[in-house]
């Protein structure tokens, strides 16, 4: 059996319902294939009084199809039959009783060869030319007696259940999880995936209130957070160690999942600097101040993978495999980019050549390069086979000093990139490092920390130094919005996949939910 949090659930009984759904369904093979390897039956009817009624009036042609479907004890189905081909001979239905005596299923199987002197003496009395009551219904009881005899010991070995018991149980939960805003309403879900496929995307829109705030205990912030491509999530990692998966529709840590609940969270020794999903939203990955990381499934929280000396030094960003997920891409404060094989646990390719932390990597849409940028104010391209740099963009220096790059954001459906550095400057470039629009926010002293790109490439939001989200045009550069958040350090930010819902987090103990106005119907 399985068990869940508070009640157990038999296998038995999940066999059960299954069963059900089949039958209702007249997928009858299915049924009886289950039945035969489970070893589990079904012994329900939709309506136990008009079976019975059906018995007591001798309705065999309602009665024979509904008890085929059951698992009913060899003796009463001998019974059962016996009693049958009895009515049959006395209404000189001669023909029809010794067609059913002939017949090979399993009451009449078991007859022939468990019970042969009554198989003999059925066979006697259909071979009479007379039918005598008394002689037949043995020990002087009437065929209404032996009716009610019969419907009393079936009606022992079924049971009635209401019918569509696995639809009804499905639609119970999924109206707890939406009561527990854990399914957003009004929006279709894919049962079979578990997620709100199919749903439309929101019209970007830049956000301009808060949504909700998330709060973390009083000594912990967020140093990395991401919303999973599906949308099912938010994930946050913590300087506690701490990986916490939210609903971020409340604000609540998500209890129903197990190890949630249970308080068996995912999690490392030391702060989470990077986080990221796999397309399928199936697994995370996570690097740590202390150059760890680990491969989860985020369904479980089980890890399945460890690389525990990933790096040498904080691991500033993670991301799977561009086309699989058996390669996990990261960046480091060890002034390294490298390539790590899931099923292997090694690092297999290491790239060498900046001069100071690198902040961030990303794969190429082919998969076939590594893009980086670094402190050291460059960005480089490598190839992943050799792991030569290819090409080198370097910034412009201010005052004579290096710019940090602070992240590199592909723009959606192009072989173009926005590099965020330090300045208050976003270079839009194409894959030969020529700038091809520049963006700049309208306070000449902002100082970008990170700059995100929305899912559609619509807009690009940037939090500064002075703790300002700006938002810009994408299309033509202009600068949308600019509001205060937080009253912290900034840290970083997210974006929901397919809403106007943006996450920011500061060096303080709550994180913030940010959405758009909602249109004007």
């Amino acid at each position: 059996h399985t068990a869940t949090m508070d009640v157990e659930v038999e296998s038995s009984d999940v066999v059960r319902v299954v069963l059900q759904y089949l039958k209702e369904n007249q997928l009858y093979e299915a049924a009886q294939a289950l039945q035969h390897e489970s070893g589990v039956s079904l012994n329900t009817v939709d309506n136990a009084e008009h079976l019975m009624a059906c018995i007591r009036r001798g309705k065999w042609h309602e009665v024979l199809p509904v008890l085929s479907a059951l698992k009913l004890p060899s003796t009463l189905l001998v019974d059962l039959y016996e009693h049958i081909i009895l009515e049959l001979l006395e209404l000189r239905e001669t023909e029809v009783a010794r067609s059913l005596l002939r017949d090979e299923c399993e009451a009449m199987n078991y007859m022939r060869h468990e019970d042969t002197e009554r198989f003999l003496k059925l066979e006697h009395l259909a071979k009479r030319s007379y039918f005598d009551e008394h002689e037949a219904y043995s020990g002087g009881r009437t065929r209404e007696q032996r009716r009610n005899e019969l419907a009393q010991a079936i009606e022992k070995e079924i049971e009635v259940v209401p019918p569509s018991r696995l639809l009804s149980l499905i639609n119970q939960a999924l109206k707890w999880q939406r009561h527990m805003a854990l399914l957003p309403a009004g929006e279709k879900f894919d049962l079979f995936r578990g997620t709100m496929q199919g749903r439309a995307v929101e019209e970007e829109e830049p956000v301009d209130s808060q949504a909700l705030t998330i709060k973390f205990a009083k000594s912990v912030h967020p140093e990395s957070a991401i919303f999973s491509p599906d949308g099912q999530n938010l994930i946050t990692g913590s300087t506690d160690g701490f990986i916490e998966v939210w609903n971020f529709l409340t604000g609540k840590l998500r209890k129903d999942l197990s190890y949630q609940a249970e308080d068996k969270f995912m999690m490392h020794k030391d702060a989470v600097l990077s986080l990221n999903c796999s397309a399928d939203s199936e697994l995370l990955v996570s690097g740590s101040q202390g150059g760890q990381i680990k491969v989860w499934q985020l369904s479980t929280g089980k890890c399945v993978r460890r690389f525990s000396q990933a790096h040498t030094g904080g691991v500033t960003s993670v991301a799977f495999g561009s086309k699989d997920q058996t390669h996990v891409l990261s960046s480091s404060f060890d002034k390294t980019v490298r390539i790590h094989g899931i099923n292997s646990g090694k690092t297999l390719k290491m790239f060498r050549g900046h001069t100071s932390y690198v902040n961030n990597a990303v794969w190429s849409a082919n998969g076939s390069n590594v893009l980086s940028c670094s402190s050291d104010g460059t960005v480089r391209m490598w190839d992943v086979k050799t792991t030569d740099c290819v090409k080198t963009f370097t910034l412009e220096q201010s005052a004579g000093l290096e710019t940090t790059v602070n992240n590199i954001l592909w723009v959606p459906n192009t072989e173009e990139l926005f590099v965020c550095d330090k300045s208050g400057t976003l270079h839009r470039r194409n894959m030969n490092g020529q700038v091809v629009m520049t963006i700049r926010a309208s306070d000449d002293d902002a100082r970008f920390l990170q700059a995100i790109i929305t899912p559609s490439g619509k807009f690009i939001y940037a939090i500064t130094e002075s703790n300002d989200l700006i938002c810009f045009s994408v299309a033509d550069g202009r600068q949308v919005s600019s509001i205060k958040i937080h009253s912290k350090e900034l840290i970083g930010l997210c974006h929901h996949p397919h809403r106007n819902l943006l996450a920011t987090y500061a060096n303080h103990h709550h994180m913030i939910l940010w959405k758009a106005p909602v249109p004007e119907v």
